[in-house]
């Protein structure tokens, strides 16, 4: 694992330091709420993403014939510190860009990659993913929606559910039965389906945070035109263990608890304690340390996986370790941050007196079902178990 940075890319780190330095928008889109529906809000959201990418950091290491830079993935992680850094706003078209994109570079036909990945980077376009279903969250091969092929089309009709960002998306990658007398784990497709579709309905949840970020989404006689399957028909879950791939290690970034901690660091310098900020407690100050070296271990885990993508080594289980580690580490975090509030952390977040912008018991609630999302923690363990450590299945 290398851990230095060449002369060239220490001046590079300037650049994109002064950059969000001189760029960072003052409009509060760091601390929006994740159901967020207001076209005003959602603009403001685009034109960040399509500033940075216009700035060239975004998806760098993408195709330079689809948008991207094919540059080493180290110039993109170097970018990924400093937003962190600088506190900047998350971007809107994350699913797209952590998610289907990669996805879509190993798995989609030359047509589709020119559909879609240049829309992705600017966030023309916006995607959410169809994957859980009523019944069929953690074991996501039991998926029952159903897609027929009449003609050049799939017809889709059934129902998924937890869809984050659906209310405001323009696209979504979707998983659908299509061989509903093949075993469980095959028989199953991965199309791209256009959100503005007759028979398509989104419906928000509300969430224990109060926001309506997640969303049901049915599928009434749904028409997606064929071409919109990514890899071979019945064979999509090979493509869907790619983008889950992808998304663990985008729930359990490092940088995202590096973020965290940053802010809870800064939350105990500013709470009194026997006429001391709470940070020179000296019980407050051994958890911290002990949270300090729990996202340390992160950072340098991020760093041996991105000497592995830079040396051409295939992944292994790291992913599923970053999800498992970072996201019950990421609630520990904002854990120890309602602790130190005391009675403040039960506040209302749009109470006056509220702490710190009342994000500590919105976080707190927020990272609990991130716990949950994406495959839980057993779930986690029970992969890492079986494929890194070679232990046999349970009976």
């Amino acid at each position: 694992m290398d851990l230095n940075f060449t002369p060239e890319e220490d001046e590079f780190r300037i650049k994109v330091r002064r950059f969000l330095e001189e760029n960072i928008p003052k409009s509060g889109l760091g601390d929006g709420r994740e159901g967020r529906e207001d076209k005003a809000w959602l603009a403001r959201a685009k034109e960040w993403q399509r500033k940075l990418y216009e700035a060239g950091y975004v998806a760098m290491a993408w195709p330079k014939e689809f948008g991207g830079q094919a540059l080493e993935p180290v110039r993109q992680s170097i970018v990924n510190d400093e937003v962190v850094r600088a506190k900047a706003p998350y971007l809107i078209g994350g699913s797209g860009l952590g998610m289907l994109g990669p996805t879509l570079i190993s798995w989609g036909t030359e047509e589709q990659k020119k559909r879609y990945l240049p829309k992705i980077l600017t966030a023309e376009e916006i995607w959410c993913q169809g994957y859980s279903e009523p019944g069929s969250g953690s074991d996501l091969a039991s998926l029952r929606t159903r897609a027929e092929i009449v003609g050049d089309e799939f017809v889709v009709n059934g129902q998924k559910v937890w869809t984050s960002g659906a209310q405001y998306s323009d696209m979504m990658f979707c998983l659908v039965r299509t061989d509903p007398e093949a075993p469980k784990h095959r028989g199953i497709s991965y199309i791209l389906i256009d959100m503005h579709s007759p028979g398509l309905t989104v419906r928000p949840l509300v969430q224990m945070t109060g926001d309506r970020g997640f969303n049901e989404v049915f599928f009434d006689n749904v028409r997606v035109p064929r071409k919109n399957l990514v890899g071979k028909l019945n064979e999509g879950w090979i493509v869907a263990n790619a983008t889950l791939f992808h998304e663990r290690n985008m729930l359990g970034s490092a940088s995202g608890s590096e973020q965290r901690f940053n802010r809870l660091r800064a939350l105990a310098k500013s709470i009194q304690r026997n006429g001391h900020p709470l940070s020179e407690d000296p019980v407050f100050r051994q958890r911290l340390a002990d949270l300090q070296i729990r996202v340390e271990a992160m950072r340098l885990h991020a760093m041996r996986q991105l000497t592995d993508q830079i040396r051409g080594r295939q992944p292994g289980i790291e992913a599923m370790i970053n999800k498992l580690v970072g996201t019950e580490l990421n609630h520990d975090l904002a854990t120890a941050a309602m602790e130190a509030m005391g009675d403040d952390s039960m506040l209302a977040r749009d109470e006056p007196s509220v702490v710190d912008k009342g994000y500590w018991p919105y976080e707190w609630m927020f990272s609990l079902g991130l716990v949950i999302g994406g495959g839980t923690s057993h779930i986690q363990k029970n992969i890492i178990a079986e494929r890194g450590l070679k232990m046999p299945k349970s009976r």
